[in-house]
């Protein structure tokens, strides 16, 4: 019976194997063109330790993604690079403050990639601003794909950042690539969690989840188009700190962009239906590369951050209903708690050089993201 069975998957595989050849012949032919902005447009100044390009690449989904490629300058005539891809947070683009991370990186010697999610920015993909635990892990694992074939890259040595959301699509991209060598999770979510289960899992209850399904499917119906999240504006004089914090960022000049989703009216309401049914991060208690998780200390946010570490050292955390093995390879894995930070300070440090913000700070340790790549990237 077993023979049967791995002939079958074996023919199948092979059917599969001839037809992805004419999908993807065809892909080439009809490859998504994107038009992309050339003029600097992001939240940050562009750093002159750095060049940058537009570039694109396609995802196993059919999906093309556009990207800002950062290199160390001079760098055109190296090659054996370590590289990282960078993407998040949730809802935002990559001139917001994933690029500020590719540029801070590439300061320090890596070539790396910020790249908008399917969906998102000035990536491709239908309806605008949704998202999905398979597709977004997907786009981070194509983001390694394109690294590992630049010339100036040393596909052996590639690590990936997520930031606020995209620090758990991170670590569930990181448990199933095995050429991911490094993974930073800065200021995350787990995006499962808080779908289905509210935020402080105030919500983790049949009851209260069945609601919230009977609310999506009913949206399906009536305005499937319909838009939610992003940040509240305007902004309530009772709003929690981390609001207020989300507003100062999103909003203001320090961080607002015309293509985030979070900078205007959100994302599509039913976009995290698939988020609220699914636990991506069951099985980062088998990572075996190296992990550091960063948060801030007053961060809202931190409990994702504390329980997504405890469970993959040790395979059994609060929030999660499973209980795993022990990591096998603890001893690469960190917590990073940055002393006075919040959320929102890991998105750019607290940092602006926009005139009338005050003094200016810094609460990302560029320097130990680079020193834990480094090390890990050998």
């Amino acid at each position: 019976m077993k023979k049967v069975i791995m002939m079958a998957m074996l023919v199948s595989m092979g059917l599969m194997a001839c037809s992805e050849k004419g999908v993807n012949n065809q892909n080439k032919e009809n490859m998504t063109k994107l038009e992309l902005a050339q003029e600097w447009d992001k939240v940050f100044p562009l750093s002159e330790k750095v060049s940058h390009q537009k570039v694109t690449f396609e995802t196993q989904y059919g999906f093309t993604l556009a990207a800002d490629l950062y290199m160390p300058k001079d760098s055109q005539v190296e090659s054996g690079l370590p590289a990282i891809a960078v993407s998040g947070p949730f809802g935002a683009s990559k001139e917001q403050s994933s690029g500020l991370y590719a540029m801070r990186m590439a300061e320090r010697g890596f070539v790396a990639l910020a790249f908008d999610p399917s969906f998102t920015g000035e990536s491709s993909g239908e309806p605008r601003r949704t998202a999905s635990p398979d597709i977004n892990t997907e786009d981070f694992m194509a983001a390694v794909d394109y690294l590992s074939k630049l010339e100036q890259v040393d596909s052996s040595r590639i690590g990936i950042i997520g930031i606020c959301g995209w620090g758990g699509i991170a670590l569930n991209a990181a448990a199933a690539d095995t050429r991911i060598k490094a993974t930073v999770a800065s200021t995350m979510y787990d995006m499962t969690r808080v779908s289905g289960n509210g935020y402080f899992d105030s919500d983790d209850k049949e009851e209260a989840r069945h609601a919230a399904r009977e609310a999506l499917s009913q949206q399906r119906l009536t305005d499937p188009k319909a838009m939610a999240g992003g940040v509240v504006n305007p902004l309530p004089e009772d709003a929690p700190q981390f609001v207020k914090d989300y507003y100062d960022y999103y909003i203001t000049p320090r961080g607002y962009h015309k293509r985030s989703g979070n900078s205007n009216d959100g994302w599509r309401a039913i976009g995290t239906q698939a988020f609220a049914n699914a636990r991506f991060l069951y099985y980062i208690n088998e990572i075996r590369s190296a992990v550091l998780v960063m948060h801030g200390e007053k961060a809202h946010s931190r409990y994702f951050g504390e329980a997504a570490y405890k469970y993959m050292v040790e395979g059994k955390a609060e929030g999660y209903n499973v209980v795993g093995k022990p990591n096998p390879n603890p001893e690469n894995k960190e917590l990073l708690i940055i002393p006075g930070a919040t959320h929102c300070d890991l998105y750019d440090g607290g940092y602006t050089e926009l005139e009338g913000k005050g003094e200016s700070k810094n609460l990302i340790p560029w320097d130990k993201l680079a020193d834990f790549f480094t090390k890990n990237l050998k």
